[in-house]
């Protein structure tokens, strides 16, 4: 987006001489050939300030002035602040879209005392109207202040709003809450009430059968508000059979109170459904189906210094997240202090496109209220490990471990046999449930290189080494009283491998093979070969 200067009288960038002032007698001869220059390009500078409006101008004539005023600025810009202060900003182009939310965009350049300022706050609002993705198109000119106000400039602001407000689109990502990928599709439509707001319509669809359906609004500027509103309808349904023997559903909706680039609140209130349709679940697993009311506040303090998402080579990220349930005095409401930290580092090598990339992932879950140490933690919000996807992309708490199966390890209890419903506590040793852990922690190492084929390095592909290990406990209903951790540390899973990665612009594809160094009796790991694929989230 250009920033343009037009005027038909061009504003006065120079301080004020006194040409009345008696000259020093003791310059030097090679003094006085700089002071006759300076005044010869004073005499200059005043002829293209005021041309004879009388003579008939040819268009080269105008055309050399036009250019000697440029390289004349060019030159005070490059070499010392040129002041200035900005005597108004004039909106243009905006049919729908209110004043006040592109004024709030333009904070800084009313204020702005020099020209190498304002050209510096003009980029950075033109960044931020371009993030509304409300205009097609966004100018800034500047044209000369009244007469009677020297050293002033007027800013002109033109804006061409976007003409199809209806757009689609695909993506897909990994979901830390459910450990697996998911596929999204939405619609979406721009500027509907004029601020700048974005309402859409999504359906997406995970990898371990879960869908979820939700429409939302995100208005960036609301007076009144000193930050976004973000607020979505959703339906979420996941199907845990397979690991854990229950479904999860949850209906509710969501509000965004406060969300910058580091700092992000919202407030979740919702009805959740835990049902068993196998009716072979676990004791653990069946006292907890039924409904029960989520009422939550989570908070996310969030720092990415990194060099890329898909292919990080140096800089670091870290995460911490408190989320906290049961604010609500009804008795069904689900009452836990969860905490989640993530520390990422990538260390270049300088040599094949080296790095080496490292973290580190905790998390705890904790019941609280009345009894807390005999209840045990709500089953959606524990921490379940595994899955295949690359925790280099990821950054969201302790979920994967490379080579075990998506909720492929930690604490378990054996299913039930007979399908009648009865309380009868036979056990099918062929079935396991993950319950999910209170406690969990994850690290990993991933060493990433270049390889030798010329095209290969022009297409981004490139091969890895990587370890990685983890370990989840249970520690509510008087379990962290038998908590060691010695044999916390002793139990930790490992797991090693390499592959190739093929980073496109939606996900990042890869090809590992895996060898499973340390795994529990029940943990779901294999040593193989498989394909995954990640995104950053």
């Amino acid at each position: 987006m250009p920033i343009t200067m037009t005027s038909t009288e061009e504003p006065s960038l120079q301080h004020s001489t006194n040409g009345d002032a008696e000259p020093n007698h003791h310059h030097d001869i090679e003094d006085d050939e700089e002071e006759e220059d300076d005044d010869q390009y004073d005499e200059d500078d005043d002829v293209v300030q005021q041309p004879n409006r009388g003579i008939p101008q040819s268009a080269a004539t105008k055309l050399r002035e036009q250019r000697f005023k440029v390289e004349t600025l060019s030159r005070r810009l490059s070499s010392e602040l040129v002041p200035i202060r900005v005597h108004d900003v004039v909106i243009n182009g905006n049919t729908k879209t209110k004043d006040w939310v592109i004024q709030a965009e333009l904070r800084g350049v009313e204020n702005a005392t020099s020209m190498q300022e304002l050209m510096q706050v003009s980029q950075i609002a033109i960044a931020r109207l371009q993030e509304l993705q409300t205009f097609d198109s966004c100018m800034f000119r500047l044209e000369a202040g009244p007469r009677e106000l020297p050293n002033t400039v007027n800013v002109i602001v033109d804006v061409v709003e976007t003409g199809n407000k209806v757009s689609a689109k695909f993506n897909v990502y990994n979901k830390p809450s459910t450990s697996s990928w998911t596929a999204e599709g939405a619609l979406k439509y721009k500027n509907f009430l004029g601020y700048g707001d974005l309402w859409d319509a999504s359906l997406a669809y995970g990898a371990n059968q879960g869908t979820e359906v939700s429409a939302g609004v995100h208005a960036p500027r609301v007076r009144g508000f000193l930050t976004p509103i973000v607020a979505r309808l959703s339906m979420l349904s996941q199907d845990w059979q397979e690991a854990s023997s229950y479904k999860d559903q949850l209906l509710g909706a969501s509000l965004g109170l406060i969300s910058t680039e580091h700092h992000d609140l919202a407030y979740t209130l919702g009805w959740r459904t835990l049902s068993d349709p196998s009716q072979m679940s676990s004791r653990s697993i069946r006292r907890q189906l039924g409904h029960g009311l989520v009422s939550s506040l989570k908070y996310t303090f969030k720092i990415d210094r990194r060099n890329s998402p898909i292919r990080p080579t140096k800089g670091y990220a870290f995460l911490s997240s408190t989320h906290v349930g049961g604010l609500t005095p009804d008795p069904r409401s689900l009452r836990f202090l969860r905490q989640e930290f993530d520390v990422r580092f990538a260390v270049p090598f300088g040599f094949y496109n080296t790095a080496l990339n490292l973290g580190i992932s905790a998390g705890a879950v904790f019941p609280w209220g009345h009894g807390f140490k005999t209840k045990p933690s709500p089953l959606p919000e524990r921490f379940y490990l595994g899955g295949d996807f690359s925790p280099v992309c990821t950054l969201g708490g302790p979920t994967t471990l490379w080579g075990f199966k998506t909720r492929g390890l930690g604490p378990s209890e054996p299913r039930r046999v007979n399908r009648d419903g009865s309380d009868d506590d036979n056990v099918d040793s062929s079935g396991w449930d993950f319950i999910g852990g209170d406690l969990a922690v994850t690290a990993f190492a991933d060493l990433s290189f270049d390889l030798p084929i010329r095209w290969l390095r022009e297409h981004g592909i490139h091969g890895h080494v990587f370890a990685g290990s983890g370990n989840a406990a249970k520690l509510s209903q008087n379990e962290y009283r038998h908590f060691s951790p010695r044999k916390f540390l002793e139990s930790f899973r490992m797991s090693v491998g390499c592959g190739f990665v093929i980073p496109t612009r939606l996900f990042r594809l890869e090809g590992n093979y895996f060898y499973i160094l340390r795994k529990g009796e029940q943990d779901r790991g294999k040593t193989g070969f498989r394909f995954s694929f990640s995104a950053p989230w």
